[in-house]
């Protein structure tokens, strides 16, 4: 089944799907941990696990969206296709030890493939912590954690401007069913001496991730584009049109694809998406980092 058949598929076809899914992701290679990819002189991203990445910019190391469990560690989310798989379904690639060596936290929301336990536990209690809203501020400080800061349009860090984005965590059906999906958000890194980057966060594309890009014009955009799929009611995360869609509104940016192959609903595999790409005419335009790659920015 390719990524093109598989917006709106039936609990059947995700079953069917999922089966095949299943027994490619089950006998992914083991990961060793290893130390984390010393950043380049310049910007860059590191490609942790599912949406967690280092984002290391103008001078600062910002860690986004942690979790850290051990593979298994959480039951499938029910609902989703191949929710009888546990997550993580890969292991992180490089230890826990140089994840918690940041200058700051950004945590786009509070699912628990965002920000687990584990993270928690790892993470120094007073460790800078961006939140998207008062709501999840109240959670991260109930948590034990003493800084915590809500991100608006022109927060500041070290030099560096944050600006928080919206969008949605799946189509109209999606959330009238599962409410609690939203609120998300995504954030933008700016800095007068560096390129722009747009970290886009758990959404579809929306008018809400067209006005970021209209707004912000970044250089590099960083896509959650695992497909996630709620069974019955459609995707929760972008998949190949989407990347596609995000590419025409800004033809001249870096995109980057994470959000993959870790979790049990993210039906999108990085060869299938890699593939779309090459066959639409924009995979010189998209990168598809493997977990634990640097990528200079």
């Amino acid at each position: 089944m390719t990524s093109e058949t598989l917006s709106g598929l039936s609990r059947r076809q995700l079953l069917a799907a999922g089966g095949a899914a299943a027994v490619t992701l089950s006998v992914a290679p083991s990961l060793k941990a290893a130390p984390l990819p010393a950043p380049s002189t310049g910007d860059s991203i590191v490609q942790i696990r599912n949406a967690t990445i280092r984002v290391n910019y103008a001078g600062v190391r910002f860690l986004v969206d942690p979790m850290f469990a051990d593979p298994g560690a959480y039951p499938g989310f029910p609902g989703s296709a191949m929710s009888h798989l546990r997550n993580p379904l890969v292991p992180l690639p490089v230890a826990v030890a140089d994840l918690v060596d940041a200058d700051a936290v950004i945590v786009t929301h509070t699912h628990i493939d965002h920000w687990d336990d584990a993270a928690q536990k790892a993470l120094p209690k007073a460790m800078p912590i961006f939140v998207q809203n008062a709501t999840d501020a109240a959670t991260i400080r109930g948590q034990g954690f003493s800084d915590v800061r809500i991100m608006t349009t022109d927060t500041r860090f070290k030099g560096v401007q944050l600006a928080r984005t919206g969008g949605h965590h799946g189509g109209d059906a999606v959330l009238r069913a599962v409410p609690t999906l939203d609120p998300v958000s995504g954030v933008v890194f700016r800095h007068q001496s560096h390129k722009s980057v747009y970290v886009v966060g758990d959404t579809v594309w929306d008018a809400a991730v067209s006005q970021a890009v209209q707004t912000y014009k970044p250089d590099v955009i960083v896509l959650n584009a695992g497909y996630a799929q709620w069974v019955d009611l459609g995707p929760i995360l972008m998949g190949p049109q989407g990347v596609l869609s995000v590419h025409r509104a800004a033809p001249t940016a870096q995109l980057v694809a994470t959000h993959m192959e870790a979790i049990n609903h993210c039906v999108l595999s990085r060869a299938d998406l890699a593939a779309f790409a090459k066959k639409e005419g924009f995979a010189q335009r998209l990168l598809i980092p493997a977990d634990g790659e640097n990528i200079s920015i």
